[in-house]
């Protein structure tokens, strides 16, 4: 039985002519944080959409190879895409709560899915919040504007509404990218929670965090899976010289 969450073979990624990854292979483990690091325009985002398949939005994407979730070819024929979404949820680099309610933001997706049960939505919208550590803080105010929060609530809230779902993986790009240092603590604290239950894949530009939250980090240099290990190894004694110069900051 393959123990990987995902398991990524020989893929290629095409934006018209333009290769975005180039013979990218890897397994990521499940209930684990997988980051993913490297310089601007490396491949990182497309790395991670291509995961649940947001990039099937774009136009001109192409993709050759596998991507196995639980061992089955995301990218076969047969697959339905929504299911797919639901099961990989995913966080964005700006916090984007809907303009409605705190409650509504987080029962919205239970909505989609045909759920009208009342107090069924009530226990999930709390669990929910309450595993994105925002419970106290919201819960006397579930029916004001999400838009009232602070950007590091309205980020939690995001990941509530991801996980209220249900999912099996969270991947977040970039979430703490527009957050104070405070917020950014939080949401980090949150990361190494999630991992109990979800699978997580982070990209981040923040060598520092990925350090911090991560079990296993991926480094990507011009569409190039260049390195990839147990996080303590990348950061204390990489393989790769080029690993070694981008953590040592001498570019990127």
């Amino acid at each position: 039985m393959d123990n990987s969450a995902f398991k990524i073979e020989d893929v290629n990624v095409f934006y018209g002519d333009k290769l975005a990854l180039d013979d990218v292979n890897m397994e990521i483990s499940p209930k684990a944080v997988t980051a993913v690091i490297g310089p601007s325009g490396c491949g990182k985002s497309t790395f991670i959409r291509c995961l649940n398949r947001m990039n099937d939005l774009i136009p001109v994407f192409r993709i050759e190879g596998k991507i196995k979730f639980n061992g089955i070819d995301i990218y076969s024929k047969d697959i339905d895409v929504i299911d797919i979404r639901r099961r990989i949820g995913m966080v964005f680099q700006k916090p984007n709560p809907f303009p409605k309610s705190i409650y509504e933001n987080t029962a919205y997706g239970l909505r989609i899915q045909g759920i009208r049960n009342k107090s069924k939505i009530e226990k999930i919208v709390e669990s929910s919040l309450r595993k994105a550590a925002i419970w106290d803080e919201v819960k006397d105010r579930l029916h004001q504007s999400a838009l009232s929060l602070s950007g590091g609530q309205q980020q939690r809230l995001c990941i509530a509404r991801a996980i209220a779902v249900e999912p099996e993986v969270i991947l977040m790009d970039e979430p703490c990218s527009a957050l104070d240092p405070i917020a950014t603590a939080k949401i980090e604290d949150l990361i190494t929670e999630l991992k109990n239950e979800y699978t997580v894949i982070i990209v981040t530009h923040n060598m520092q965090q990925a350090a911090r939250v991560s079990d296993y980090t991926g480094f990507f240099m011009m569409g190039k899976l260049h390195e990839f290990d147990i996080t303590k190894k990348i950061f204390t004694a990489p393989s790769n010289k080029m690993t070694e110069d981008y953590i040592t900051g001498r570019f990127g």
